[in-house]
Parts: C-alpha cells; sequence; structure tokens
C-alpha cells in the first residue's frame, strides 16, 4: 500500500516554468508519508510528474517505484495491490517482456503497452495508478471497481494535478481551495461526499471504476466496469451456489494471503469477518493473528463474539478497548490527517484497531462489502416494511402507532428500538425510495436544510441532494421479467456507488493508511461481487417470511457458505454493526467540546448554519428528549475540518496546526 502524487501539463509542449519541481513533489509526497513510511520515489520531465510513497509489501528489495518499460517510455505509480500479477507477469514473459523484479507494479506499464486503457479490465485489485507515457504525452489514471483506493484531482495552473488525499494535493502551489457548498450539503445529508465531488470547488474524486486519460489538452474520463443484476439462467439451487459461493470467497481469501510481510484478520465475531478469518486459517501454516476491538459500554461491546469465533478456529488472538476517555485522546490525532470531513463515527475504533494491529503485522484481511453485495443492512428490510406498513389506514399510522413512537425517551443503548423507529419514520416523510434510503441512516433531510443552514447558503445551494443518486440508481440494469419487485437490489446497486466506496472503503483508508497498516477485502472480488449479483433476491435477502422483521433473513446464500466453518450461534446472530456508544459520549465526556466548537458565537460567525437551529439540537439531546447524535456529530466533525483544512488554511496548508487538542484541553 501506498500514496501516489503527481501531475501533467494540458499542454504538453509548454515549457518548464522554472520552478523547483522536484521539491514541489517531495513537499506532495511528505503530506503522505503516513501512507508510504519505507521509502519515496519520484519522476519527473518537462511535461508530467509522479512521485510515490510506499508501504513495502511484496517484493521489499526490488520493488522500489516507479516502474518503467524497456526503453523507459512508459513509467506508472501504483497505490494498492494487483492480486492476479503473477499471472499477468508470466504471460508477459511469454510475450516477450522483460521485467526485472517479482513487485506487482512492474506488470503495469508492461501490460499497458500491450493494451493501453484496456489493460484495467484485466486487473483483479484495489488500485489507483498514474502512468506516464512519453510517446504519447498522455497520462492515464484509474481507480479500481469498487472505490477501495483514493484519487483526487483538479485543473489548476495549466496543470492536472492528482493525489491520493487531499493534504498531498492541496500542497501544490497552483492548488486553490474554495468550499464546495453542494458538497457540504451532500456532506450533511449521506455523512460522506460521494464522487465525483470533493470538499473544495474544481477538486474531484476519480469515480470507482472509473479511468481519466490526459491527452494533446483533451480530458476523457470513463467508465470501465459496471455491475448489473441479470440473473443466471438456469437459476441454481441455493445449496449450489452456496457451495460455489465458498469455492469463490476461499480462492479470494487465499490470493490476498500474498504478502512478504506479516498478516492477520479483522475478527468482529460476525459471520463476515469470521468467515474471511476460518478461510485465512485454513490456508495459514501457523495460527494466523485475529484482532478486535471492544468497548467499555456492554451493549456496545461484542469482543466476547470474536473470541468465542478465534477459539473455535484456533488462531492467535488479540483484543484491544475503547473507551469514552480513548476516544476523546483520539480525536485531535484523528483530526490532523481526516482532510475531508466524513462523519461515520466507527472511524474512531476502526483507526485505534489499525493501530493496535500494526503493532503486529502490516497486512490484514477484512469483512468489508459483504453487506452491500448480500443484502446484510436493516435499510433493505426497512424498504418491504414500508410497503407493508403504508397500507395500514392513514389514522391509525398517524394517531396511533407514530404518535407512541414519538413519545418513547431516547436511550444511549446500541441499536435501541426507539431510535431505529424513529429513524424509520423519519425516512417515511420521503415518498421516493432513493431519497427514503439514503435519508434512513444519513444526518440531515432536504426539509431541514431550510432551518440548518443560512439564508445565504440555501439561495447559493438549494437543490435536491439526492438528484445524482437518483440518476445513478436509475442506471442499474436487472431482469424485470424476472423479478418486477427489484427496490431491494436497485438500493444494493446504490449502495455499491455511494455508502460502500465513499463511505466504509474511505474510513477503513484513512484510519488504516494513517496507522501504515493495509487492509484487504477479499469480498471484494469482481468474481465474488458479479456471482451474488446473478443470484435471484431470496437467495440473499428473503422477504418471503415474516421473519424478515426481525432482521434474521439477510446474506442468507453466505451464511450457508459458511455454517461449516463456524458456530451455529455466529451464523445465526442479528446483525449489530461496528457502532460507538455516540450518544452518551456527547451527554458526557465529549460535551464540553461540542459546546466549543458548536457555540453560538463561533457558529455565526462561520455564517453557514443557522446558530439557533444547532442550539436547539444541542438542548433536546442533552436533555434526553431526543437523540440527535448523529447530526450533532456530524456538524462537530465539519466544525474540527474546518479549523484545520478549511480553506482560510488549505492553501498554505504546510503551516496548518492541529488546533484541536487545544479544543479540547480548554473544553476539559
Amino acid at each position: 500500500m501506498c500514496g501516489i502524487v503527481g501531475w501533467a501539463n494540458i499542454d504538453p509542449n509548454l515549457e518548464a516554468d522554472g520552478r523547483d519541481n522536484a521539491a514541489i513533489l517531495h513537499a506532495m509526497c511528505s503530506r503522505i508519508e503516513h501512507r508510504g513510511p519505507d521509502s519515496e520515489g519520484a519522476f519527473l520531465t518537462n511535461s508530467a510528474a509522479l512521485g510515490i510513497r510506499r508501504l513495502a509489501v511484496i517484493d521489499l528489495t526490488t520493488g522500489e517505484q516507479p516502474f518503467f518499460n524497456e526503453d523507459r517510455t512508459v513509467a506508472t505509480v501504483l497505490n494498492g495491490e494487483i492480486y492476479n500479477y503473477r499471472e499477468l507477469r508470466s504471460d508477459l514473459i511469454t510475450r516477450g517482456h522483460r521485467l526485472l523484479s517479482n513487485s506487482d507494479t512492474e506488470v503495469l506499464p508492461h501490460l499497458y503497452e500491450e493494451s493501453g486503457p484496456q489493460m484495467v479490465e484485466k486487473l483483479n485489485g484495489m488500485f489507483a495508478f498514474a502512468t506516464w507515457d512519453e510517446k504519447r504525452k498522455r497520462l492515464f489514471i484509474v481507480r479500481d471497481r469498487f472505490g477501495k483506493k483514493p484519487l483526487y484531482y483538479g485543473v489548476f495552473g495549466g496543470k492536472l494535478i492528482f493525489a491520493s488525499e487531499l493534504k498531498a494535493l492541496i500542497a501544490h502551489p497552483d492548488v486553490e481551495t474554495r468550499l464546495s457548498l453542494h458538497a457540504l450539503r451532500q456532506y450533511l445529508a449521506f455523512d460522506y461526499i460521494p464522487a465525483p465531488f470533493s470538499i473544495y470547488e474544481g477538486i474531484y474524486k476519480l469515480p470507482a471504476a472509473h479511468h481519466l486519460t490526459l491527452e494533446r489538452g483533451e480530458i476523457k474520463i470513463e467508465q470501465y466496469w459496471d455491475l448489473n443484476y441479470k440473473k443466471r439462467l438456469p437459476y441454481p439451487t441455493i445449496e449450489a451456489a452456496a457451495d460455489e459461493l465458498s469455492s469463490l470467497i476461499a480462492d479470494s481469501t487465499k490470493m490476498r494471503m500474498i504478502a512478504d510481510v506479516p498478516l492477520g484478520v479483522l475478527l468482529s465475531g460476525g459471520v463476515d469477518s469470521s468467515c474471511i478469518a476460518a478461510f485465512a486459517q485454513r490456508f495459514s501454516e501457523k495460527p494466523v493473528k485475529t484482532f478486535c476491538i471492544g468497548f467499555e459500554e456492554a451493549s456496545f461491546d461484542e469482543s466476547d463474539r470474536a473470541r468465542q469465533v478465534a477459539k473455535h478456529l484456533g488462531t492467535e488472538h488479540h483484543e484491544d478497548r475503547l473507551s469514552v476517555q480513548r476516544a476523546a485522546d483520539l480525536i485531535p490525532e484523528i483530526a490532523g490527517w481526516l482532510d475531508e470531513p466524513m462523519a461515520d463515527s466507527s472511524i474512531l475504533p476502526t483507526f485505534l484497531l489499525s493501530r493496535f494491529v500494526r503493532s503486529e503485522v502490516t497486512v490484514a484481511l477484512g469483512g468489508d462489502g459483504a453487506d452491500e453485495i448480500f443484502g446484510g443492512y436493516p435499510t433493505y428490510l426497512a424498504h418491504k416494511v414500508a410497503e407493508r406498513y403504508e397500507k395500514i389506514p392513514n389514522f391509525l399510522r398517524r394517531n396511533l402507532i407514530e404518535n407512541a413512537v414519538n413519545r418513547l425517551p431516547s436511550g444511549n443503548r446500541n441499536m435501541t428500538f426507539d431510535f431505529l423507529a424513529k429513524r424509520f419514520f423519519r425516512s417515511l416523510s420521503n415518498k421516493d425510495p432513493i431519497s427514503r434510503h439514503l435519508s434512513f441512516f444519513g444526518s440531515f433531510t432536504n426539509d431541514e436544510f431550510d432551518g440548518l443552514l443560512t439564508d445565504s447558503v440555501n439561495s447559493q445551494s438549494g437543490t435536491d441532494i439526492y438528484a445524482e443518486a437518483r440518476d445513478l440508481a436509475l442506471r442499474c440494469e436487472f431482469d424485470t421479467a424476472l423479478e418486477s419487485d427489484n427496490v431491494v437490489e436497485r438500493m444494493q446497486f446504490l449502495d455499491m456507488k455511494f455508502y460502500l466506496a465513499e463511505d466504509i472503503m474511505t474510513k477503513v483508508d484513512r484510519a488504516s493508511m494513517a496507522a501504515s497498516l493495509e487492509v484487504r477485502s477479499p469480498y471484494l472480488d469482481r468474481r465474488i461481487v458479479e456471482f451474488a449479483a446473478a443470484l435471484p433476491r431470496d437467495f440473499k435477502l428473503n422477504c418471503a417470511t415474516p421473519k424478515f422483521l426481525f432482521g434474521r433473513t439477510g446474506k442468507r446464500v453466505l451464511k450457508m457458505a459458511a455454517a461449516p466453518l463456524l458456530p451455529e450461534s455466529i451464523i445465526n446472530r442479528k446483525k449489530s454493526g461496528f457502532v460507538i456508544p455516540l450518544a452518551g459520549w456527547l451527554r458526557g465526556r465529549l460535551n464540553p467540546l461540542i459546546r466549543d466548537m458548536l457555540a453560538a458565537d463561533r457558529i455565526a460567525a462561520q455564517g453557514l448554519f443557522n446558530p439557533v437551529y444547532v442550539q436547539k439540537l444541542l438542548r433536546e439531546h442533552e436533555s434526553g428528549k431526543l437523540d440527535h447524535a448523529k447530526t450533532i456529530w456530524s456538524l462537530l466533525v465539519f466544525q474540527i475540518w474546518m479549523e484545520n483544512f478549511g480553506p482560510s488554511r488549505a492553501v498554505n496548508s504546510a503551516t496548518n496546526t492541529n488546533v484541536v487538542p487545544e479544543l479540547i484541553a480548554k473544553a476539559a
């Protein structure tokens, strides 16, 4: 795993500007040293520059980047791993290419020579890479199919500038930063900013499964892969599908265990990570190392489940624990490297776990992606519940059921009934399934922006925040003749594009890379994802039985595949998610921080949010009247980001100082 940076002139014939471009490239690389603490590499011409910070994982001795073709007219830097590089390497050698290392990166410039941009169709991996073709004066940058690895870009000063993280990109002196009000609304609605936008105007994320080509002054962005839900005919039995899935997961796990450094498994105790741990243990010559994080608050702590699985499999198990005090201590550190606001609070335990794991291993396998692929989220169930609920007479819904739910007191425990029920009824105010789905676990809705945002911000950004998601969901292909009831699969498709790529993968990438840990996701293998999408919906989420109301019918085929490997109690456990006791923490230890960062005078001076509305949220949450933990946390994260990376500071990011430690000390 690494971090990459660079640029290319829009006009390739442009004369060098006389600046010290080597120093600029080094300054960009230095911002992401955490992604690659082992070495730095650089390639510079009058037209282009490529930089790399390397975390050595494969070929520790001869794997330094950039890599070139034989005549050094093609150069490549890679962030990520190409899992099928051995097969590609053998084929390239057969075709007459001369490769000098055992690195996965070296296959890329040679494969580019063979296939040009179509090379990406042959890659199985997680990657963001950049290739400079000196003969054609062409820059070619790519992001993997599921967005495992990030890639930002923008056009400034006659150059297309790119980097793995925003903090590296804005280190280039040509880059100017302005807050994007559209991206701010997206962040407040989704808790993250989906591609192609970033928090800064004029800086974009390359979407997953896309590549960008700059040649002869023209920038072309193309999608090279997409997922569809067209079914395999004839249907296999679910038992046959489970057997095939088991073989696919086994092969994907084994492929991702290739490394020249120590490797472990992130084990939560759920079926997703436990299944990966089982296969990793099978292919390991000695007990594989497994790691989990627990919480001091009992209703959030599931470390006993992980311990049970580790004992069953015979792994070498390691545990750590997160308390509110440790969480508070982590916030300043996270604030120093989270250069785009993201309100997924599980980034706190993810970072703590990553740092803990890195003390033992350099590479870890995780269970990310299984919920999106196999229908594991409660939001999918919520759509089916909503269909049945709306058949109840309106006067009973409003006057009896919803009135009773709204009167329920808020609690501090994990996934309480009052929290889920209130979120469910809140989502019902959206009549179309796309906005309903995105608002179920988002923070603010379109209707709430009028109260939250100032008139000035609303007047400049008042568009339907779900419009892009609706357009995206309409691209989903499925067999309507076979399954007219396709809302669940449409939402799975949307989650793959939005939530998985720009929340889950971003969280894991930033938290693990901040600790210089590489995390690999066996479920996010193209073969597994396409196989699952081609199965009948009821093989994944069975909505034909009343049991689905209790959240027990998701991931059917995965659970069947994992059943021979794991204890029955793990297979049949209810999903709980990787969540922290945020509501209680915001009423307790973290309350001084939110009172400081969301103070009325600070909010008013900023000019983005209505201070009266924000203070109302704080009072209602602190009193226990309502649970506003998600919305308050999203505002807090944005305020912390503004203090550290906001546009007034970002232009001169080299002098940025992390102000959050002093704020926490002041609040305490």
